[in-house]
């Protein structure tokens, strides 16, 4: 899809970007390289990141210490120009081995971060770099692949984590303003008692219930009571400031190593654009959105309700411990308000096409709720009626998810049909074929499911039927199913793995691999 229909979907306004340094990530161009220099190769690289030590400011009295990049966590935001080749020199000031992992990006394995792929480390205090072709254009991420087991200093769980967007090759665009908002948390620490207050799946259909549970005792999960956008605590640092009529575009992420999470925008209305940096067929109007862990969602919000309001997580505990910003309307100096957003479920599927064998509720998934705006039913009604067609897969590929409790020790252990990682010889592609991939998970716990340098089609989600819906990375609801097809068109290695840290050191990940 051209960047001008992805434009078109948000009916986005062309004025000039605003910047606004503690709630807006600064972009990173090419060229630009932030910290001391250090020896490097013969040619200069497009792009410098330093893995080093730093002070993260959430609040006045509350400064941690953990490892980011080029002096911040998150790290600056990286752009790149569709289908047009990068260089980017990573130099590790760190003790410890690491990696980088360039989510989203339909990269070669051996330049994708990942060691399971065959991606070397970068040792500590050397550097390494990386070239490659960026593409496709949107939204995606970097963060440290590295393993963390039982060190919750390493891994995802440090502030090793920044945006890439990939501006098309043609039609860049502007907005009113534009935000990169990372949900963040902070200080992890095990405990035996995590409940996720976000997994509203737990009240959908369970399809893949076990009619006998598995009652021994849970093993340790990472939980956290500290939580950030960006690197700022509810309260702390400036608001973003607006004027009544203007446009925001939203670059949302949840990059936290532990949990999924609801948000929200008091007193507004989300218009969803793209889901992991691709555009939607059906883009929707919602009141909050759900993210798994790793997955980006791109909004577009209509500031038209003036005042002074909340930005935030859903849960009160959640939003008061930090996970939040205040959006400040021009001349309005109230105090901020918080107004709960409707208890509607997250679906996938109302942004995608209806497909044949949809059910009868087809016709209230593309849109036809009270809340939607008039003027969208026709519409709504127009696709329910133009059903798309599903292409038949060449190969389907059946996982079974489950949880050991206590199996590795302390920690639970998780097994792909049965086993842990890594599924020697199990799940070999033959290049240009599609597969539709059933995953079905036996857990109490809803997993944020991401396949490596390939792009996943949504097909089915717990019965509902639909297509055009492109992820990199899917929730698989709470003893639910999720159904995705994608084109074996990367060679080489690709991992798949729970983007929960906990959950892929200990077990849950599998290697695909090329026949």
């Amino acid at each position: 899809m051209h960047r001008r229909h992805f434009l078109q979907l948000g009916s986005l306004a062309l004025a000039q970007t605003a910047a606004y340094p503690l709630r807006s990530q600064s972009p990173m161009q090419p060229g630009m390289t932030m910290g001391t220099p250090q020896p490097a190769p013969t040619t200069r690289a497009d792009i410098t990141l330093r893995i080093e030590p730093v002070t993260v400011e959430l609040a006045p009295d509350r400064i941690l210490s953990t490892i980011g990049y080029n002096g911040t966590a998150p790290g600056p935001v990286l752009r790149m120009k569709e289908g047009k080749p990068v260089s980017i020199d990573v130099l590790n000031d760190t003790d410890t081995p690491e990696l980088v992992h360039w989510h989203g990006l339909q990269i070669p394995s051996n330049v994708d971060g990942v060691d399971e792929q065959g991606t070397p480390f970068i040792d500590p205090h050397s550097h390494r770099r990386y070239t490659f072709t960026p593409r496709p254009f949107g939204s995606r991420w970097y963060h440290s692949h590295a393993m963390a087991f039982a060190d919750l200093h390493k891994g995802s769980y440090t502030g090793q984590f920044g945006f890439v967007y990939i501006d098309p090759a043609s039609e860049p665009g502007r907005y009113d303003q534009e935000h990169f908002l990372a949900l963040r948390d902070w200080e992890p620490f095990f405990t035996s008692s995590m409940e996720d207050d976000d997994d509203e799946t737990k009240s959908g259909p369970q399809p893949e219930k076990p009619e006998v549970l598995n009652t021994a005792p849970n093993g340790l999960e990472v939980s956290s009571m500290t939580y950030s956008i960006n690197d700022k605590s509810l309260g702390s640092g400036e608001p973003i400031r607006v004027k009544q009529g203007q446009r925001l575009l939203f670059h949302l992420l949840n990059a936290s190593a532990i949990e999924n999470r609801r948000i929200a925008f008091s007193g507004h209305k989300f218009q969803v654009i793209a889901l992991d940096g691709n555009p939607v067929p059906t883009p929707r109007v919602v009141d909050s959105i759900v993210l798994g862990a790793g997955e980006r969602v791109d909004a577009i919000v209509e500031m038209n309700n003036p005042g002074v309001w909340i930005f935030g997580s859903t849960q009160p505990m959640v939003r008061a411990a930090g996970l939040g910003l205040i959006v400040e309307y021009e001349n309005q100096h109230s105090q901020p308000t918080w107004i709960d957003p409707s208890q509607d479920p997250w679906d996938y599927t109302i942004f995608g096409h209806p497909t044949e064998g949809s059910t009868a509720s087809t016709v209230r998934r593309a849109g036809l709720l009270n809340s939607q705006p008039v003027d969208q039913r026709a519409s709504a009604l127009e696709q329910a009626r133009a059903l798309t067609h599903v292409p038949k897969p060449d190969q389907i590929l059946e996982m079974s998810f489950e949880k050991i409790p206590g199996g590795a020790g302390k920690f639970n252990t998780f097994t792909v049909n049965g086993k842990p990682y890594p599924h020697d010889n199990e799940f070999v592609l033959k290049q240009g074929a599609r597969y539709r991939l059933v995953m079905r998970n036996r857990t109490d716990d809803a997993h944020p499911m991401h396949l490596h340098r390939h792009q996943l089609e949504l097909v089915d989600y717990n019965g509902q039927k639909t297509s055009g819906v492109i992820k990199d990375t899917v929730v698989v609801p709470f003893y639910g199913r999720a159904t995705v097809d994608f084109i074996a068109d990367q060679p080489g290695l690709s991992l798949f793995h729970c983007h929960i840290q906990n959950h892929m050191d200990y077990g849950f990940k599998a290697l695909f691999r090329y026949a």
